[in-house]
């Protein structure tokens, strides 16, 4: 769910859009932390479906951002692909392309239990969140 839309977007970027000046300690951030995330969600088999228990209102609220994530996604394709069209909001959810899989990632770590991912998530959402702020701020929407 995560890696299709990024596949699409590197074909489909907006018109502005320029990598150069990135804060390269948050692009360290960013892939580490996706490097951590993937890593450990393959490693651990904690977040397999379980019984129901309040444990897996945490498991509802990751698939819920995941879903949001996709819907962000789809509203950005369909747009004219604009700079403020990637870096913007999404109900309310300020940088939304970067805040809903950091927390999805987060509340996933919640329901398995898993520490490590719980970390592996808050370091990509510094790097990914961070950078996406920075492009928000620092470029022509």
């Amino acid at each position: 769910m995560l890696t299709l839309p990024n596949l699409f977007w590197t074909k489909n970027k907006p018109e502005k859009y320029d990598s150069q000046g990135e804060n390269k300690v948050l692009l360290i951030f960013e892939r580490v932390g996706v490097i951590l995330v993937v890593c450990t969600s393959l490693i651990f088999s904690d977040f397999n479906i379980r019984p129901y228990s309040p444990w897996t209102l945490w498991l509802i609220a990751a698939f819920v951002l995941l879903l949001l994530y996709e819907c962000r996604w789809v509203r950005y394709f369909r747009s004219k692909k604009t700079l403020s069209d990637l870096y913007g909001g999404f109900f309310g959810i300020p940088v939304a392309g970067a805040v809903l899989p950091a927390a999805a990632f987060f509340f996933l770590g919640i329901y398995g239990k898993v520490i490590w991912l719980m970390i592996a998530a808050v370091i990509f959402g510094v790097g990914h969140i961070g950078i996406h702020l920075w492009h928000r701020n620092n470029t022509e929407a």
